[in-house]
């Protein structure tokens, strides 16, 4: 039984589920396909992603193809309770309410799982967290699942190493279709529609900090950069620190950027990247963001225990005062900006990110019985399949190796 804000809501929720299915091209023609094969006849998943109408269409897709889908969120602040409602409506089980407590978060999630799933879809590795502690007895019919995030991926190999995870998983974010097109181009526009749209600020002219240069920082920096602003980077790995170097922008230490910046966005998957020492230096109406997973990389515990004065400045916006008078503004209360403050990546990026989920959990049962409990990369045929595919709905083609083309790559001699 699906558990949900208000079953009124769904109306509004559909309009925006109809509207991003007209621009998922990728997963429409994938729909049919499984339409027609039923790959996922009685098979149950649970899928924690964003829960919002891109998500929702994946939870169709899924249905579609024979599975009863249990739809969950992946965070608190991105849950859309329309959208909830509407997918709900549209039969497939969901358990979503947005701004709940961290507590009544983690019980939306093991409701989820109470199904006993044979495949998950999980961001951030929370599913896995619970099936491998609190809803162990709920992960005996599992076939393997699908991880989103980098974050969630290097929580996974972790567990790899140490024997302690409790089904094979898919890199989704490793996947070209993920990290070329998702994080870079998806973070990139989200992160700066979610903060312009939330702040009503301007970008250019301001000096922008970004810690982290993996492909998510990447794209919010180049973003930035390109509306105007004056970017820094902040880094621990010197390769990166390197390229940012060369793609144009200033390398600095945390330390140093703290007193300059504007804007600060992380996006590290790193906990404590901006901290007290931080904030005792930051300029008096500072905006603070985070584009993480987890709500850690800007220490807003210290930064309450500093705080003179806490205000809601506008929706998802808090303002802290600090003794000396200053004030520095936190979005979505530290959580992932683009989708605390805003819509999430544009449906046309999730249509390629969602093609890899779905393929990607009809491998795992194509395969199930050659799988061991590991991390497995997404194989390239998925990858290339999903890229020909968008490539196609864009009107566009590229070219092919002729045979002796492929002979000549894949050889060592030369004529």
């Amino acid at each position: 039984m699906s558990r949900i804000k208000d079953a009124s809501l769904a109306p509004s929720g559909r309009k925006k589920i109809e509207w991003v299915r007209s621009f998922m091209p990728a997963l429409t023609e994938i729909e049919k396909q499984f339409e027609a094969e039923k790959p996922f006849k009685g098979l149950r998943i649970a899928v924690s992603v964003h829960l919002e109408a891109k998500t929702a269409n994946l939870g169709l897709v899924l249905a579609k193809g024979g599975a009863e889908v249990y739809l969950t969120g992946c965070n608190p602040l991105s849950t859309q309770d329309d959208v909830a409602a509407a997918v709900a409506e549209m039969g497939v089980e969901t358990f979503g309410i947005y701004g709940v407590t961290p507590a009544e978060y983690e019980d939306l999630l093991a409701e989820t799982l109470a199904c006993h799933p044979h495949l998950i879809v999980d961001d951030g590795g929370d599913l896995i967290n619970l099936l491998g502690g609190r809803c162990r007895e709920y992960a005996d019919q599992l076939i393997g699942g699908c991880e989103e995030t980098t974050t969630g991926i290097h929580r996974l190999k972790a567990r790899e190493r140490e024997g302690v995870l409790p089904c094979p998983m898919m890199a989704v974010n490793d996947a070209k279709a993920k990290h070329y097109y998702d994080n870079k181009y998806g973070t990139g526009q989200s992160v700066w529609t979610a903060i312009m749209d939330t702040t009503n600020l301007i970008v250019a002219g301001k000096t922008v900090v970004v810690a982290g240069y993996g492909w998510c920082g990447k794209g919010t920096a180049m973003r930035a950069k390109g509306m105007g602003a004056n970017v820094i980077v902040t880094e621990v790995d010197p390769f990166k620190a390197l390229d940012a170097t060369m793609d144009g922008f200033r390398i600095m230490q945390m330390d140093e950027a703290a007193k300059v910046g504007d804007i600060f966005v992380t996006v590290t998957g790193c906990k404590d990247v901006i901290t007290p020492k931080h904030f005792a230096v930051m300029k008096d109406q500072a905006v603070l963001c985070n584009a993480g997973h987890f709500d850690c990389e800007v220490d807003i515990a210290s930064l309450k225990k500093m705080a003179v004065k806490e205000e809601d400045r506008r929706k998802n916006i808090v303002g802290y005062t600090l003794p000396d008078g200053r004030t520095l503004n936190v979005l979505g209360e530290g959580r992932l900006v683009n989708l605390a403050c805003g819509m999430g990546h544009p449906a046309e990026i999730m249509d390629m990110s969602f093609a890899v989920q779905a393929l990607s959990l009809k491998w795992l049962v194509d395969h199930k019985d050659e799988l061991t409990t590991k991390v497995y990369r997404i194989p390239d045929t998925i990858d290339d399949e999903i890229g020909r595919a968008k490539l196609a709905a864009m009107g566009l083609s590229i070219d092919q190796l002729t045979p002796e083309q492929e002979e000549y790559l894949g050889g060592w001699k030369v004529d």
